[in-house]
């Protein structure tokens, strides 16, 4: 049943979705459990630093999807053999739950992120709010698509409430997740880009021009959640424990993010 369900997934993303995500490579043993999850691309790094930690201590495999949290949502609307979901907004969870994908007495807040604008390390731009931002300063701004995307569409509404979106859409260079923002800053393909906090720390290539003024925004909050598909309740259950335990949120303000343990 899990392998059938290892080869519907592979399908679903390399004909559907080709290209906008990368599952980590299977060099799993067979006769251990697999626990599929699907989860925002900003949280890559943490994971794989909590997914060796988890699998050393458990028997079960951690077969991961990263992406945008909206493709990964419509892959689960389209039958992605998914156990747990991690976003990195409440709205693409809510989207779920309201159309019963997702079990809503599971869901939990696991971390917050901040929202932050970059350049290269060797830029001479230096603003003190987004409001500051000149279409004159820039060529090109990376962003997450708003559509699919959850930092783009958090950068959005802080663009739009200060008057800037419409001033700058045309330099807005659109792309399928906080990732590939990261690498059109570090190439020098974006003068400018829209990141969280976590990925900001990971590159030396980048420096923060300025953090997003947190009244512009809700919080950004990363929940998680069972799928309704989901046949391993129990393991799903307690991988969502771990992440909100003291090793878990170690490992993730570590990397960048606040830590969180309250229930949505």
């Amino acid at each position: 049943m899990r392998a059938t369900r290892l080869v519907i997934l592979i399908l679903l993303l390399s004909t559907i979705f080709s290209g906008c995500n990368k599952p980590v490579e299977n060099d799993r043993n067979e006769s251990k459990p697999e626990l599929f999850i699907s989860a925002a691309a900003s949280l890559s790094d943490a994971l794989e630093e909590i997914r060796q930690i988890y699998e050393q201590e458990n028997e079960l495999e951690l077969v991961i999807n990263y992406g945008g949290s909206g493709k990964l949502a419509q892959q689960i609307q389209q039958g992605a053999p998914v156990d747990v979901f991690l976003s990195a907004n409440t709205y693409w969870m809510n989207v779920l739950s309201n159309e019963n994908e997702i079990k809503e007495d599971t869901i939990v807040n696991i971390v917050e992120n901040k929202l932050v604008l970059i350049t290269d390390k060797d830029s001479m731009i230096d603003y003190l709010s987004f409001a500051d931002i000149q279409e004159e300063d820039v060529e090109q701004i990376a962003i997450g698509n708003p559509a699919s995307v959850p930092a783009g569409a958090y950068a959005e509404s802080i663009l739009t409430d200060l008057g800037k979106w419409e001033e700058l859409e045309e330099k807005f260079v659109f792309v399928q997740d906080v990732r590939q923002v990261l690498t059109y800053v570090e190439t020098g393909n974006a003068d400018i880009g829209f990141v969280y906090a976590s990925d900001a720390s990971r590159s030396d290539d980048v420096k923060i021009v300025v953090k997003a003024d947190a009244a512009l925004h809700e919080p950004i909050v990363y929940p998680g959640a069972l799928t309704m598909s989901s046949d391993l309740a129990e393991e799903g259950k307690q991988f969502l424990q771990f992440l909100q335990s003291e090793t878990g949120q170690g490992v993730f303000e570590k990397y960048g993010f606040s830590k969180l343990n309250a229930r949505r």
